[in-house]
């Protein structure tokens, strides 16, 4: 079970470089200090970094079987899930605004429209995907840490 918790853990992580990519491309961060992003700089970054201390701490645990660090592991990804749930929030009402719109920003060159906030360039498919194997791996850490499967 903890090499499928490390599976998941690295296709999640997969989908979040892309989506970190994307902002950071679309000028995120100049954005989000003029107000047009919706995503604050130190939670977006603060998950990141979180979740790749976790995602080390986890590869350290599936090779020294310590228990230890699978709680580590896990304790790390309770508040990764905490600021992954306030951006989703937060970008909710930037998908929705897009889609009222009912125009594809995804081919546009970046910082063509500043008014446009650069997570409007996050794929639905990939912040849904990026959701669900973010819970699967959160799952599999849990029942890891608790013994459930064996490591």
């Amino acid at each position: 079970m903890d090499i499928a918790a490390l599976i998941t853990w690295v296709i999640t992580a997969l989908g979040g470089f892309y989506m970190l990519g994307t902002w950071i491309q679309r000028d995120g961060i100049r954005q989000q200090q003029s107000g047009t992003s919706r995503l604050p700089a130190p939670v977006l970054f603060g998950h990141f970094a979180l979740a790749a201390i976790g995602l080390v701490v986890w590869i350290i645990y599936v090779v020294a079987d310590k228990s230890a660090l699978a709680w580590t592991s896990f304790g790390l990804l309770l508040p990764v899930a905490l600021l992954g749930f306030v951006m989703l929030a937060r970008w909710i009402s930037v998908h929705r605004d897009r889609a009222a719109a009912g125009a594809p920003t995804s081919a546009a060159a970046p910082g063509t429209d500043a008014a446009v906030p650069a997570e409007r360039h996050f794929p639905l498919s990939v912040v849904l995907a990026h959701g669900l194997f973010a819970v699967v791996t959160l799952v599999l850490v849990l029942l890891t840490a608790l013994g459930v499967g064996g490591s």
